[in-house]
């Protein structure tokens, strides 16, 4: 075996080449997973607040707490 049968690593633009598909990958896997939270946790999250406001009574809930004496301005109805 001679020194001269192995081959020379390719050190120049190394670091430029390993970056750009570093970065590429950084990027996509990035995008996948903002992707996937809004898409699986947003958007049901975005649904449930929907729903809730669907039924909810403001006068009703405000009555109650009211009537409670949460409120120290507002007297409770007799």
């Amino acid at each position: 075996m001679s020194a001269s049968a192995i081959a020379k690593p390719a050190m120049r633009g190394l670091l430029a080449k390993r970056l750009r598909f570093h970065l590429a990958v950084a990027f996509t896997v990035a995008l996948t997973v903002a992707g996937g939270f809004k898409f699986m946790v947003g958007e049901s999250r975005k649904n449930a607040y929907a729903d809730f406001y669907k039924k909810y009574d403001s006068m009703k809930e405000f009555e109650a707490m009211r009537s409670a004496g949460i409120f120290e301005s507002v007297q409770p109805k007799k």
